[in-house]
């Protein structure tokens, strides 16, 4: 494979090179057939091979339980926002969790559908902290309880899922897990529905995964626009409409590639998403304790709710911005401006970003440091 920058997008992000290669090598004609994944119709035995495919290494690699349905939709996270309260609130309460920007984003916009209670935030602690599962404010007759289990802008992540079983509470849990998912195993027996737009960990811009317990289909409110009823989207193996197709095929090509994955730790050979997670884990404790031993850098996110995935993190002094993003880029570490609310700097370590990008970071990082210090 050749030598590429190292890209910390949070997202459209880092692909596998491996991946994009087959891609390139299969663009104008795929396995033979004459025709690039583009110009497939989605209704041929072509393409439905391709997403056949995907949903089952999805299925296989997550460990998804049969009695879940996938679903592949369009508009990312930001039109779940609408399309979920619309499918499950039935026009009656939802609770929310506010642990940063897309959470924010996500009990605005649910309120123009349901009477939406934030029954726990972080918002005092500015973001910083997962508020613990037992001071949550469960409401009695919640249709769901939704959660961003990782937030990218702001850098945390929910390392356990709540049980709300054993907090008293029958509502299914509903995670937006658009920036993690891929990166660590989902416990069902705690999640209703998962869903998250790909341009995170799987592929490109313009698939949505919609993973739901087969009970929670068919309760639609009935202004719900038809292409987004999860039920008829269920009913129609994601096919009511013409689905985005060329992102189903990279994501497929994604989940192989993670199949592939190899890993050797102190706990023995892991293949897989385990191989995966423990190298995100690695990747993720070369960073913060890189940040933690610096002096210079200043990470706001308590140890227990740092993300894996988003590092934010900031400078002593703005102005020292520009010089810093210049000479990145000059190493060949690339996108490592934060996001635009918060300020400082964010270093997005997806699954495709290997261990090397991460150690050339650190090493910049502290030289920087020296050099400003």
């Amino acid at each position: 494979m050749t030598t590429r920058p190292f890209n910390f997008s949070a997202g459209p992000a880092v692909l596998p090179e491996e991946v994009l290669a087959q891609a390139a090598a299969e663009m104008l004609d795929w396995q033979g057939s004459g025709m690039s994944v583009m110009e497939m119709s989605h209704r041929g035995k072509e393409f439905i091979s391709i997403a056949t495919k995907a949903e089952a290494d999805l299925r296989d690699i997550l460990a998804i339980p049969a009695n879940y349905k996938v679903l592949f939709m369009q508009g990312g996270a930001i039109a779940e926002n609408a399309i979920l309260p619309l499918n499950l609130s039935r026009g009656g309460r939802a609770d929310y969790v506010v642990t940063g920007s897309w959470s924010i984003k996500s009990q605005k916009e649910a309120r123009k559908y349901c009477d939406v209670s934030v029954i726990a935030s972080n918002e005092a602690d500015r973001h910083t902290t997962v508020p613990a599962p037992a001071s949550w404010k469960l409401s009695d007759q919640a249709a769901y309880v939704h959660i961003c289990s990782n937030e990218t802008i702001n850098g945390l992540e929910f390392h356990e899922l709540p049980d709300l079983k054993a907090m008293g509470s029958d509502a299914p849990l509903v995670i937006d897990c658009s920036s993690h998912i891929a990166s660590r195993p989902i416990d069902w027996s705690r999640v209703g529905v998962a869903y998250g737009g790909a341009q995170k960990n799987i592929g490109p811009a313009g698939l949505t995964l919609v993973i739901i317990r087969e009970d929670l289909l068919g309760h639609a409110l009935p202004a719900t626009p038809t292409a987004f009823d999860y039920k008829v989207v269920a009913d129609n193996e994601s096919m009511y409409n013409t689905p985005p197709t060329y992102a189903i095929y990279m994501a497929g090509l994604v989940f192989q590639w993670i199949k592939q994955q190899r890993e050797t730790t102190a706990q023995g050979d892991l293949v897989g998403l385990a191989a995966i997670e423990a190298r995100n884990v690695a990747k993720a404790r070369l960073l913060y304790d890189c940040f933690d031993a610096s002096g210079f850098y200043a990470t706001k996110v308590v140890p227990a709710a740092r993300s894996r995935m988003n590092v934010p993190f900031f400078l002593p002094s703005d102005s020292l911005n520009d010089a810093f993003l210049a000479g990145a880029k000059e190493r060949g570490l690339l996108q490592l401006k934060g996001h635009k609310s918060v300020g400082g700097m964010r270093a997005s370590i997806y699954n495709a970003m290997p261990l090397a990008g991460v150690q050339t970071l650190v090493d910049y990082l502290n030289d920087f440091a020296r050099r400003h210090g």
